[in-house]
């Protein structure tokens, strides 16, 4: 994909993708080099959306759609997801074009409006089976400590559950809010297992066509997490919603294993997963990770499977902890023990920060000039050095980790913020990073100490 083919894409064209309301001829490239990269130019209209969403929240409920150090969460786990991009191509992506080079049958005709309509089937069909692998009974994450493993059970039905896949997905559902911030909830490993689905694609469809569909089955769903839209009438019937996808994302027990699709409910109809919405949904994991910490919201699940892999004894056993279920153990049902799934009771309370009003500020402030040190890093990256692509992916990720040690309230918070604040002044200094605007350079380091004085003192006092 060619970020530097956004020129060709209208306004009109950039709202229509978040809807997948695009038509074949004007989405249809010969080679992948020429397809836009849809996603990057989605960004001003992420931001857009969760501000309208926000207004019309407040307007209906007098309230926000979600808590700010939740939003800050999400968006960084999608800033993270996004960062391996920087350097090479995607797995699904490099996979695709294996096989179309090596395997493919036959070659269907790029321009014709019969290969777009089928790719979008195709595409919406592997993503069906492949979020519904990644987690189908294991929506609730299993708790664990030393001595004792909580787990589930998906009574009566044939299991397509792997453990390894919940690893690469729990993360978009670790948010206990549902807006549209939790759309950007994204995991860096969902990629390296989610290739296998859209593989079979490459044996007849070109992959400038299926780069398109890849990346609008993935914008189509942004919009529809959100509380503020009820019922869109027949349309239910036919394509994802939000209501839809609000069943999805509870650990209510009638939403457990059900509407996994990307844009057509229908596969849900047919396969048996559909529950449409009654109850009020209550969103997030069943054993909520209460923490702000991106590494933790990235890969706690991928500890927990190693931390089993070596406490369990056997060879087959070892083997079956990552093919198996989250709820699996020795002398177990493949998915555990159904009695152990804990009840809702519609009074929990979502993990809140408990910092300060003037430190959530700070916190707010330093996202705000990651992100555009962040766009800026992409927008640039053709003509940036990999030694300085790479420190400033660093320098992102540091300042992420920093960030949720501040509002985790960590005991070394203050030793990290200012060991990140030490690294952006050499990093300044030696010309990898630099201010948004060059003639306030130094104004912007006195800036910068001041802040890190003060958020040093707030959190030693």
């Amino acid at each position: 994909m060619n970020p530097e083919a956004q020129q060709d894409v209208s306004v009109s064209q950039r709202i229509r993708m978040m809807f997948y309301m695009m038509k074949p001829n004007e989405t249809s490239f010969q080679i992948l080099e020429e397809v836009p990269d849809y996603v990057k130019q989605a960004t001003p209209f992420f931001i857009s959306l969760m501000l309208l969403e926000l207004v019309i929240s407040w307007i209906l409920k007098g309230k926000p759609p979600g808590r700010l150090d939740d939003a800050l969460t999400s968006i960084s786990a999608g800033v993270f997801s996004r960062l391996p991009s920087l350097f090479s191509r995607s797995i699904e992506l490099t996979t695709y074009i294996y096989v179309w080079e090596n395997y493919r049958l036959i070659n269907l005709p790029w321009d014709s409006p019969w290969t777009w309509y089928l790719t979008f089937l195709g595409v919406d069909f592997g993503y069906y089976w492949f979020h519904r692998m990644a987690h189908e009974c294991c929506l609730l994450i299993e708790f664990y400590s030393t001595d004792k493993v909580l787990s589930l059970n998906c009574p009566g039905r044939e299991i397509k559950e792997v453990n390894i896949m919940w690893a690469g997905h729990q993360t978009h559902h670790s948010s206990e809010d549902y807006n549209l911030s939790t759309a950007l909830r994204q995991s860096v490993l969902q990629i390296y297992t989610s290739w296998m689905f859209y593989s079979p694609l490459a044996l007849f469809i070109p992959p400038s066509v299926y780069a398109v569909h890849l990346q609008f089955n993935l914008l189509y769903q942004f919009w529809i997490h959100t509380e503020v839209i009820n019922n869109l009438g027949p349309l239910e019937l036919i394509i994802n919603t939000p209501s839809h996808h609000r069943v999805h994302h509870g650990r209510n027990r009638y939403c457990i294993d059900k509407n996994y699709a990307g844009v057509l409910i229908i596969w849900d109809r047919i396969f048996g997963t559909f529950e449409a919405e009654n109850e009020k949904v209550v969103y997030g994991l069943t054993h909520p990770i209460n923490t702000f910490e991106p590494f933790q919201v990235q890969f706690h699940h991928l500890v927990y499977i190693w931390t089993t892999f070596w406490a369990t004894p056997g060879f087959f056993n070892k083997f079956s902890v990552i093919f198996k279920g989250p709820g699996w153990g020795p002398g177990k049902p493949r998915l555990g023990l159904s009695e152990e799934i804990p009840e809702v009771t519609g009074k929990e309370v979502p993990f809140s920060s408990s910092v300060s009003h003037l430190l959530k500020i700070y916190a707010v402030v330093q996202f705000a000039l990651m992100l555009a040190f962040y766009e800026e890093t992409f927008a640039d990256k053709a003509a940036l050095s990999q030694a300085t692509l790479l420190l400033r992916v660093c320098f992102i990720i540091l300042t992420l980790t920093s960030i949720g040690f501040l509002l985790d309230q960590r005991p070394k918070a203050a030793v990290l913020e200012t060991f990140r604040c030490l690294v952006f002044l050499m990093l300044y200094r030696i010309g990898h990073l630099k201010p948004l605007i060059p003639s306030l350079s130094f104004a912007f380091e006195v800036t910068w100490v001041a802040q890190w004085l003060n958020v040093y003192l707030w959190l030693r006092l």
